[in-house]
C-alpha cells in the first residue's frame, strides 16, 4: 500500500511513476539529524543506523544493522553485558533513559558517549522496539554549557545583554538591561531604540548597523545616553561591547541581529572627567602664577591670572573694583569701578581700563552687587528663555548680549573686598557648578593679591 493511500489521501501517481511506502523519506530524515540514531526490535538487533551514527564510530549501515545488541563488535567485551542492560532496561521504563557509556569505534578507539533511550510501542500498546540517541559527551557538554550560558546571561548577569534583530529593534533583554532602560523585560521588546534613549540613539544604532555588516569591533566602546524614564531623563555612559550573531543552521552565515553586553561605567567616567579638569585647572593655576611672577607691574599680573583662567572655563571675563579702592564688611551701598575686561567680538587678551574712576551701572540686586555685599561667590542665569530674552538679560546686567552663564567671585585680600571677578559663558556652554565656584575663587585670590599690590605700589609712587 502506498503511502498517500495509508495516510488517507487520495493523490493519483502519475503514470510511470514508482510506488513509494515512505522508508525513502524515514532514511532521509534518520541521515539529516544531528544525533547519532540506532534502533533496536524486540530482540534487541540493529534494525537501523543513521549517518551521524557512522560518523561517530566509522561503522556502515549495512555493518550494523542486524547485529544483535553491540556486544562484540561496538563495545568491550567487559562492558558488553552492563550495556546491554541499560538498553534493554529502556523497553520497560516510562519515559527516556539517560545513560553514559563507552563505545568502540571501527578502528579500535574508544568514543565516550551519552545516550538517550526509549521504547518504541506498537498497536497494543507493547514494547516492539526501542531506539538510542547518542552523541559524544564533549559535543554535549558544549552545547549545554551554551544553554547554560544563555541562561545565565539573561537571569543572573551583573551587566545588561540585548539582543538586537536586523531591524534594530530588541528581541531579548535579560533583568539588568530592562532595569537600566528603566523598563520591563517585555515592555522593551519589538520597540525602536528612539522610543527608549533620547540622546546617543544615532550613535548606538550605527555601531548596530556596523556590526551586522563587518562583524564585532576589536575593543568595548563607550557611549553616553540620555535614558528616557518615568522620573525624566537621564544621562548615563555604558561601556559596551558588540557580536554578530549569525545561524549555525544556515550553510552560509545569515546575520540573525547582534548581542550587546553594556555596564554602566557612568560614576567612574565622572569621576576620570573630574579628575582630568582638576589636573588641568591646577596646571593653569600654576602657569598663570609663573607668567604673572614675570610682570612689571601688578595689574598686569592680575590680568594675566584672568586670561589663564578662562582657558577652558569661561567666554568672558570681568574686574571691577570697588570705588575708593576698598570696602569694609557691613559698610554703605557697594559703587563697583571697572578694572578689566576681556575684549567683546575676536578674542585676545584682557585689557586694563583707563583710570577716569566712571562706575559701572549696576542695579540693585546685581549679581556683582551681591557678590561684594555677601563676601562670597554668586551664580546666576537666565534660564530656560530663547536668544531674545536671554539677550535682554544680558544687556541688562551691562554684560556682553551672547552671555548665559554667570559666576561671580570676590575679590579679598588682607581682610578687605577689593571687587568682583565675573565670568561669563555663552549658551554652547552648561551652567557653572560648585566646582567651578571652586576654581573661580582660587582665580580670585590671586586676582586680589596683584590688585592689592598694585594699590600699594600706587600709593609709594605719590610719596
Amino acid at each position: 500500500m502506498s503511502a498517500s493511500r495509508r495516510s488517507g489521501t487520495t493523490d493519483e501517481l502519475g503514470p510511470g511513476e514508482p510506488e513509494r511506502d515512505g522508508s525513502d523519506l524515514l532514511a532521509a530524515l534518520l541521515d539529516g539529524m544531528d544525533a547519532a540514531l540506532c534502533a533496536f526490535d524486540a530482540d534487541g538487533v540493529v534494525t537501523h543506523w543513521n549517518r551521524e551514527a557512522e560518523r561517530i564510530l566509522g561503522w556502515s549501515a549495512a555493518e550494523a544493522v542486524g547485529r544483535r545488541g553491540f556486544a562484540g563488535w561496538a563495545v568491550r567485551a567487559a562492558d558488553a553485558a552492563e550495556v546491554e542492560a541499560w538498553l534493554m532496561s529502556a523497553r520497560e521504563a516510562p519515559g527516556r533513559q539517560v545513560h553514559e557509556f563507552a563505545l568502540l569505534t571501527k578502528d579500535g578507539g574508544r568514543v565516550l558517549v551519552r545516550t538517550q533511550s526509549a521504547a518504541v510501542r506498537g498497536p497494543e500498546g507493547k514494547a516492539a522496539g526501542m531506539y538510542c540517541a547518542f552523541s559524544e559527551v564533549h559535543a554535549q557538554i558544549d552545547l549545554e554549557r551554551s544553554i547554560a550560558l544563555s541562561e545565565a546571561l539573561f537571569e543572573d548577569a551583573s551587566w545588561g545583554v540585548v539582543l538586537v534583530d536586523a531591524d534594530l529593534r530588541p528581541a531579548v533583554v535579560n533583568a539588568h538591561a530592562a532595569r537600566a532602560l528603566g523598563t520591563g523585560r517585555t515592555a522593551v521588546l519589538g520597540r525602536p531604540l528612539g522610543d527608549l534613549l533620547s540622546q546617543g540613539v544615532e550613535e548606538l544604532e550605527s555601531a548596530l548597523t556596523h556590526v551586522l555588516a563587518e562583524g564585532a569591533p576589536p575593543a568595548p566602546a563607550e557611549m553616553w545616553v540620555s535614558v528616557r524614564t518615568a522620573e525624566g531623563e537621564k544621562r548615563r555612559c555604558w561601556r559596551s561591547g558588540f557580536v554578530r550573531l549569525s545561524s549555525p543552521l544556515a550553510e552560509e552565515p545569515v546575520p540573525l541581529g547582534v548581542g550587546w553586553l553594556f555596564q554602566d561605567v557612568t560614576e567612574a567616567k565622572q569621576t576620570e572627567q573630574e579628575a582630568a579638569l582638576l589636573r588641568f585647572r591646577s596646571n593653569q593655576l600654576h602657569r598663570a602664577a609663573r607668567a604673572a611672577a614675570e610682570c612689571e607691574e601688578p595689574g598686569e599680573a592680575a590680568t594675566v591670572h584672568l586670561d589663564f583662567a578662562l582657558a577652558g572655563f569661561a567666554d568672558h571675563a570681568l574686574i571691577d573694583r570697588v570705588a575708593g579702592g576698598s570696602v569694609e564688611d557691613g559698610e554703605g551701598p557697594v559703587r563697583l569701578v571697572r578694572a578689566a575686561e576681556t575684549p567683546s567680538g575676536a578674542p585676545g587678551p584682557s585689557v586694563l581700563a583707563g583710570k577716569a574712576g566712571l562706575p559701572v551701572r549696576y542695579g540693585e540686586g546685581h549679581p556683582a552687587v551681591q557678590c561684594v555685599q555677601r563676601s562670597g561667590s554668586v551664580r546666576a542665569g537666565a534660564g530656560d528663555v530663547g536668544p531674545e530674552r536671554a539677550r535682554e538679560w544680558a544687556l541688562a546686567r551691562q554684560w556682553p548680549a551672547d552671555a548665559v552663564h554667570a559666576l561671580c567671585a570676590v575679590l579679598r585680600s588682607r581682610g578687605r573686598t577689593l571687587g568682583v571677578v565675573t565670568f561669563l559663558r555663552g549658551a554652547g556652554r552648561s551652567r557653572f557648578e560648585r566646582a567651578d565656584a571652586v576654581y573661580a575663587e582660587d582665580v580670585a585670590v590671586r586676582i586680589a593679591a596683584a590688585l592689592d599690590l598694585a594699590d600699594v605700589v600706587d600709593r609709594g609712587s605719590e610719596l
